[in-house]
């Protein structure tokens, strides 16, 4: 058999349910923050955003994969979405950042996925986007593509995702639950020395503050000293940077994709994407030296798309006010905390390359570690929850 087809590919739909075993903080009682979740406390809550995700896990060596955001369904090229960058450390290779802050929006899918894929990602992308009949006459396309380096579980060298692998992501995006931990681009990564992956929460403001929604998914690779709503975990499970062993380093990335249906244009969108990284911190990250923190926000709001093209000089849109901009500032901060734990409590220990082996979050020993604290911790099974 080709060594291709004997590659388990494990094609991920957005709106897969978690794995029984694996839930989210929510569901042990831990809540992050004041505002409420959406209905998935997903990405996807947001109203059209949609989550593909392809995993790819072949022999001892290759766990990598590929995780697709599309602010809609359709031809985004067409009907560009305001979008900004925040580069909260720049170690890393997020592609189309240049174009995004000028203009001020995005024009492709997100993709996620490892550090020497990202230029398959972003031929996939210009594939994608030529294969609209519409974009026949295109000669110009800004792929977005982030990463984080998966090599220490994974055999990054022999870049084994192809264009197909980011082809089937991008077609496989639904709305819905969003499968988390160890799948798609989180596959091989690592966060606070324990497995990382893809995590994703949501935040619902109330109709008195407008009703919109945020959602974060993150792909988690980075280290530092593990914090829980406030508990620092990492320091008492003796497992945190610059510990006695010294050998949980901090390096590594952490891509942030927020996602509202709020009117924003490019300015404030970098307003919400700098407070993503404030979320970020709240989990005892330290964006290190060789990490590559991104944030990229964006908005689905209908009447503020930009036609690629259009007979009109002007364009009329209608924007929230700064002074109103603090509840969405809040919404960012919660949803990129929780999802980026999120994605340690979805997490398996995982064994990859030259057979290293991450461990994933004890989380019987973190919760009995939060119940200690003074947290209401339940039993997500005795109470039927699937939420989440």
């Amino acid at each position: 058999m080709p060594a291709r087809l004997a590659t388990v590919a494990i094609l991920l739909l957005a709106c897969m349910p978690a794995h029984a075993e694996h839930k989210n903080l929510r569901d042990y009682g831990i809540r992050i923050g004041v505002l409420q979740p959406g209905t998935w406390n997903a990405i996807t809550d947001v109203p059209g955003v949609l989550v593909g995700q392809k995993t790819l896990v072949h022999g001892d060596d290759v766990r990598t994969g590929v995780t697709a955001i599309l602010p809609y369904a359709g031809n985004v090229f067409q009907n560009k979405v305001p979008a900004a960058v925040y580069v909260g450390n720049g170690f890393g290779k997020l592609t189309g950042t240049t174009q995004i802050a000028e203009l001020g929006n995005i024009e492709t899918p997100i993709v996620l996925t490892n550090t020497l894929s990202v230029p398959t990602a972003a031929d996939a992308l210009i594939d994608y986007t030529f294969s609209f009949p519409e974009n026949a006459e295109v000669l110009s396309v800004n792929p977005v593509v982030g990463e984080t380096n998966d090599g220490w579980l994974n055999d990054i060298r022999g870049r084994h995702v192809t264009k197909q692998d980011v082809l089937d992501a991008i077609h496989a995006a639904k709305t819905g639950r969003v499968a988390q931990g160890d799948v798609g681009a989180g596959t091989g990564t690592v966060a606070f020395g324990f497995k990382g992956g893809i995590g994703t929460a949501s935040r619902k403001l109330p109709a008195s503050l407008g009703g919109y929604t945020v959602g974060v998914l993150v792909q988690t690779n980075f280290g530092g000293v593990l914090d829980i709503d406030g508990v620092p975990v990492g320091k008492l499970l003796h497992k945190y940077y610059l510990s006695d062993k010294l050998n949980d380093s901090p390096d590594g990335s952490c891509m942030i994709v927020v996602a509202t249906d709020a009117p924003l244009g490019s300015r404030n969108l970098e307003r919400l994407a700098k407070r993503a990284i404030l979320g970020l911190g709240k989990t005892g990250g330290i964006e290190s030296n060789g990490s590559g923190d991104y944030a990229i926000a964006f908005s689905t709001d209908r009447d503020s798309r930009v036609a690629y093209e259009s007979d009109a000089p002007l364009q009329h849109v209608t924007v929230v006010r700064n002074d109103d901009m603090s509840p969405l500032f809040m919404a960012a901060i919660e949803a990129t905390e929780e999802a980026i734990l999120n994605s340690l409590f979805h997490a398996e220990t995982t064994t990859g390359r030259d057979h290293h082996r991450i461990e994933a979050l004890p989380v019987d020993k973190v919760l009995q570690i939060m119940r200690q604290r003074g947290h209401d911790i339940v039993d997500p099974a005795a109470r039927g929850d699937r939420a989440g």
